[in-house]
């Protein structure tokens, strides 16, 4: 996969009807039109609004924020993967996001979350303008911190509150590998017996927000042990899998901007990036 795209970009708004709620996704895709400086808030992307895609098949990448998180945070990382042949959506969960967080630490954000991913899917095979261009079959999800919550729920995951009580969720077998960074994975104890895609697991040497035995819960719970890579960042914090911020919102009391002494995350962004489309690559076979 040699050639570059350009990155088309397109927000639009999906319903559950079953919660009679709505929820924001930003899709980033393959195009040939060049891309231009555009303004997402605080933020500065090189995209293509609105840009025709091109006429192809891509594998698709769903990716889940953390928990009062953005769908705008992982810009590095997403648009590195549309540039080399993805299409990227990114869910802003409801009552989950820096917006509105009233759901946290509720039963409804773990039954909300995995579902509006499946529903996001659902949306873009069945009514979207990508529906003729998404290789179903080569279908995966990217999930940091509560994020990957959500993708180990999807991949077959049994959650269960912290009084013990199974979560009413979904898996989705149409989803061929997941990747963690930094992974709430709590609510799994005895509950991965079921995961049998691939996984990639990146976690952050120190991390006080997912400490180790987040990823133990990963690497004891999953029957076959040959399908999970973990690699432990050195001297990463539980942020470093942001994208790097811009200057003006760089601040020691903004946490999410924030590193280890020593860690530069401009640079291991560019790594990532590369280490996260390598292993999508192999599991999905993308030629």
């Amino acid at each position: 996969m040699g050639k570059e795209y350009y990155v088309g970009s397109k927000s639009i708004q999906i319903i559950d009807e079953l919660a009679n709620v709505s929820f924001n996704v930003l899709i980033q895709y393959p195009t040939e039109k060049p891309s231009q400086p555009v303004v997402f808030g605080p933020y500065i992307m090189d995209v293509s609004l609105d840009a025709i895609i091109i006429e192809s098949k891509f594998p698709l990448v769903l990716l889940s924020h953390g928990n009062g998180g953005s769908h705008l945070l992982y810009r590095t990382i997403t648009s590195h993967l549309v540039k080399k042949g993805y299409i990227v959506a990114v869910v802003e969960h409801y009552g989950n996001n820096r917006n509105d967080n009233s759901l946290e630490n509720t039963s409804d954000n773990l039954i909300y979350r995995p579902r509006h991913v499946s529903l996001t899917i659902d949306f873009l095979l069945q009514k979207s303008f990508l529906q003729e261009n998404i290789n179903e079959n080569k279908i995966a999800v990217l999930g940091h911190s509560m994020g990957g919550y959500t993708a180990l729920a999807l991949a077959g995951g049994i959650p269960r509150t912290k009084e013990g009580m199974k979560v009413d969720v979904t898996s989705d077998s149409r989803i061929k590998t997941i990747i963690l960074l930094a992974p709430g994975a709590g609510w799994f104890l005895n509950g991965l017996e079921k995961l049998t895609v691939p996984i990639l697991m990146l976690t952050a040497e120190h991390d006080p927000v997912t400490p180790r035995w987040n990823a133990d819960i990963v690497l004891n719970g999953v029957p076959n042990k040959d399908l999970v890579e973990h690699h432990e960042i050195s001297n990463a914090g539980h942020f470093s899998f942001l994208s790097p911020f811009p200057e003006n919102m760089k601040n020691p009391n903004f946490l999410p901007s924030t590193d280890p002494v020593g860690f530069d995350r401009e640079k291991f962004h560019l790594q990532i990036s590369k280490d996260i489309l390598g292993f999508l690559d192999k599991n999905l076979e993308v030629t």
